[in-house]
């Protein structure tokens, strides 16, 4: 419907105004890239452990170091940023495909009739844990809808994007499902609850060197993707400061290297605050995975606002049981949202105490005309 460069950005900005737009663009900034970066940098230094013996303390100093190093490379100007991303992906898919192999062929736990019992007979909501349970699962398969950003550059963008969305969706979660599948004949449930390296100690069951092996496969993975978040995320900022609805001095270029220097810089250096301030790696994926579902819902729920707002505008595309899916699509982020304010208020109300500021910085900015309009 909105064949042009900014994905959820445009859509919300179509649906909801200006208003909306730039708090997407200020949340992607503040929490949901910048958080993933310095979770990135997190899960880098749980891996490294099995080659380095690293305190709290040295892990967060490594991921600083990497995300800072990584970042100043990146300004310089990177030739065959495709390659880079390429290698570091294909490296990932191959540690993966190799722990699906392992685990569904030579596993030795029985999955059948499998259960968990908490040891202290806790009284549990299901319901409630199901929905956070779903922080890492939603962080895990996050990403799905990153194709809209490029919808300005796609060809025949109103089928293709779709199309792209849904089959990146639909890999991912029977990698995703498989994946887990193989940890479970790898590995007691006990033991995937208590593990923070839970791919290097499953496949650790099987060769004495395995979980060096994929600690090694999945650190350079990381390793790779974080070079490519600083790469990439900053085009997000810049695009939206060209547009006149972001801060303008992020749309920048370095006059020599030719990169969007600053907002490189302003990533960066937010992501190393996050690490400083939140440290571990699932409360940084909270924080992130709270606000970006958030945002996900208000764009699930434009459908219906445009459907009023914009009733004789082309739709090519067409949801299939409407309105079903989509209102399944928002009540379940809906929930989602609800239970993790409630069970993980700290992360929760940080994001939204950094949403509430972005409004009074949209009123601010946009009375001296430097964004907004």
């Amino acid at each position: 419907m909105f064949p042009k460069s900014g994905g959820v950005y445009v859509y919300l900005k179509e649906a909801y105004g200006d208003l909306a737009g730039f708090l997407y663009g200020w949340v992607i900034l503040l929490v949901v890239n910048t958080g993933a970066l310095a979770a990135l940098g997190a899960g880098l230094t749980k891996y490294l452990t099995y080659f380095l013996p690293l305190d709290e303390t040295a892990r967060i100093i490594t991921a600083i170091v990497v995300v800072a190093g990584l970042t100043a490379i990146n300004m310089l100007g990177v030739q065959g940023s495709q390659r880079f991303a390429n290698l570091f992906t294909g490296l990932k898919l191959l540690a993966i495909a190799g722990i699906i192999i392992a685990g569904i062929f030579w596993g030795k736990v029985d999955t059948s009739g499998m259960t968990f019992a908490l040891q202290d007979h806790t009284p549990v909501n299901l319901g409630s844990a199901l929905l956070l349970a779903l922080i890492g699962v939603l962080w895990s398969t996050g990403g799905w809808h990153h194709a809209s950003y490029l919808s300005g550059e796609a060809i025949d963008a109103p089928r293709t994007v779709p199309r792209a969305m849904m089959l990146g969706a639909l890999i991912v979660t029977i990698t995703y499902v498989l994946t887990n599948f193989a940890y479970m004949r790898l590995l007691p449930l006990e033991a995937i609850a208590g593990s923070e390296t839970v791919a290097g100690e499953a496949v650790e069951t099987l060769l004495p060197f395995g979980g060096k092996l994929v600690a090694a496969a999945i650190a350079i993975s990381i390793f790779g993707t974080i070079g490519i978040y600083t790469m990439s995320a900053p085009r997000i900022y810049f695009a939206m400061a060209q547009d006149g609805v972001f801060f303008r001095g992020l749309a920048k270029v370095h006059p020599r290297f030719k990169t969007p220097a600053n907002a490189m810089i302003v990533q960066a250096a937010w992501a190393i605050v996050l690490l400083l301030f939140w440290g571990t790696f699932q409360n940084l994926i909270t924080y992130v995975t709270f606000m970006d579902i958030a945002f996900m819902a208000l764009a699930g729920a434009s459908v219906f606002v445009l459907r009023r707002k914009q009733p004789q505008t082309e739709r090519p595309y067409r949801v299939w049981a409407y309105p079903v899916v989509p209102a399944i699509f928002v009540l379940i982020s809906v929930a989602f949202v609800i239970n993790t304010l409630i069970e993980q208020p700290s992360q929760a109300w940080a994001g939204l105490i950094l949403t509430a500021v972005g409004v009074g910085v949209f009123q601010l900015f946009r009375r001296d005309g430097s964004v907004g309009g």
